[in-house]
């Protein structure tokens, strides 16, 4: 434990110096939300919402929605960047030192869901400047805040072993653009669970993006903090479910070099 945590300490200090270093990359991945809110919040600015407060626009309602839509498109990237160290063969030197690779991985996970966090609140940040209006609630948005972690450290260790698995650029795209589209489409992102068809809204309970944008929405537009049994818990077992999986690649990985 104590060798663990500099190691991963070490680990996201050498992920946020990269980003850092790319600072084109990491604003443009500002880009689609604010089209996004753009585009969609004034275009259906007018479409009625049920069962929400009155006065309550769709940007109000979208800008939720988009925040943890840019943690789902930019957790689905975390991989890539393995498969740049597995290509030059740093990650390979890594796994072969004494550092653990759990310790590794939680520090790559842990430097990505930062940057995501941060992205989200300056999304959120943008939409107020759009005009929508939200509510803070300090202690329920600290509990949300936690739920958007959790998803987007469950999606980001996701991704870390498809790319560890798959090796290549390619796949790591057709993850992006095959699960990406499906899971917003299929969540409460852009349109509320009562208004979706009954097919949809089936399919969109069992959807985790939907219960990461139930929790942050009802922090920023009502003050009311996320369900532990029905959003936390779920999430936080997922993020327990692809740790591991990611380990296991991360060993894979470190035995083929």
């Amino acid at each position: 434990m104590s060798r663990s945590f500099p190691v991963a300490l070490a680990v996201c200090r050498r992920t946020w110096v990269k980003t850092l270093r790319r600072p084109v990359v990491l604003s443009f991945s500002f880009v689609q939300p604010v089209m996004w809110m753009l585009f969609f919040g004034f275009l259906f600015q007018r479409y009625p919402l049920v069962d929400l407060p009155p006065g309550t626009s769709y940007l109000d309602f979208l800008a939720p929605g988009v925040c943890a839509m840019t943690v789902l498109f930019g957790a689905s990237q975390s991989g890539i960047s393995w498969i740049r160290d597995l290509q030059t063969a740093f990650l390979g030197r890594m796994l072969q030192t004494p550092a653990g690779h759990r310790s590794i991985l939680a520090g790559k996970v842990a430097a990505d869901v930062l940057r995501l966090l941060a992205q989200a609140l300056v999304v959120l940040s943008i939409a107020a400047l759009l005009g929508a209006r939200v509510r803070f609630a300090p202690l329920e948005a600290l509990a949300a805040l936690a739920c958007l972690a959790l998803f987007g450290t469950a999606f980001s260790c996701l991704s870390c072993t498809i790319a560890l698995r798959a090796r290549a650029q390619e796949a790591m795209a057709v993850f992006v653009h095959v699960v990406n589209m499906p899971i917003l489409f299929t969540s409460t992102a852009l349109v509320p669970k009562k208004q979706m068809p009954d097919w949809l809204a089936a399919i969109s309970a069992w959807n985790p993006l939907t219960l990461t944008v139930d929790a942050w929405r009802g922090a920023l537009l009502f003050g009311s903090a996320p369900s532990l049994g029905g959003q936390v818990l779920p999430l936080a077992l997922l993020g327990l479910l692809f740790f591991p999986l990611a380990a296991a690649a991360m060993r894979s990985a470190a035995r083929s070099e």
